[in-house]
């Protein structure tokens, strides 16, 4: 090896998603306003100029950020409400559990809290948050409550509505690890959170239940 060969090299194709790990840790830690490129740059271990040649500006990379680190859960989500021929009991556990894991093994929650902080300022967080995730997820669990309804298994409702109940407190829990935990609050267990609120939806849906024709 000639002197100053640098000892391995890494492949060129790689370099977009490592650059996305690395700018989810840098969010995650500084939030977005505070996260610097050269930083983002450095934890990849590449230049800030090569950053530029795969991403133009900071909102660019956070759009990858959310749809190489959360999309593609959020389409398993998708995908095993769409096919899935369970009672709606079982449906529902198990899409509480999947939502509960995906926040557990990812930084989703770090993101979902530099969106919720920052996006008065960058509206584009938002609007990306929304389109790639909430609005997905929500629409998910809404057509599984409407099949439900449908089916006779549950009252009926504005199944929209049943299904922000559904995410609001599960949201609430993440947040909570992500505000509150770090500063001395009571941790929350998301999976005991998670099996309690789906027998207490569960008990609620299940009431004065109406037989359709």
């Amino acid at each position: 090896m000639q002197a100053g060969t640098p000892k391995w090299r890494r492949r060129s194709d790689a370099r977009p998603g490592e650059i996305v790990q690395a700018a989810l840790e840098v969010f995650a830690e500084k939030g977005f306003a505070a996260a610097k490129l050269d930083e983002i740059a450095k934890r990849a271990g590449i230049s800030k100029g090569a950053l530029y040649l795969y991403f133009e500006t900071k909102e660019d990379i956070f759009r990858a950020v959310v749809r190489e680190a959360v999309v593609p859960n959020i389409d398993v989500v998708e995908g095993m409400l769409a096919h899935a021929t369970l009672p709606f009991p079982d449906l529902l556990r198990l899409a509480v559990g999947r939502i509960v894991a995906m926040a557990g093994s990812s930084r989703v929650g770090a993101v979902a809290k530099l969106v919720i902080g920052e996006s008065r300022n960058f509206p584009e967080l938002a609007r990306v948050w929304h389109d790639e995730v909430i609005s997905r997820a929500l629409g998910a669990l809404t057509g599984v409550l409407e099949r439900a309804q449908a089916r006779g298994e549950i009252r009926p409702g504005d199944a929209r509505l049943q299904a922000f109940s559904i995410i609001g407190p599960l949201l609430m829990g993440v947040l909570w690890q992500e505000t509150f935990a770090p500063v001395g609050a009571s941790a929350v267990d998301l999976e005991v959170l998670a099996l309690q609120h789906c027998e207490t939806v569960l008990t609620g849906l299940a009431s004065r239940v109406m037989v359709l024709p």
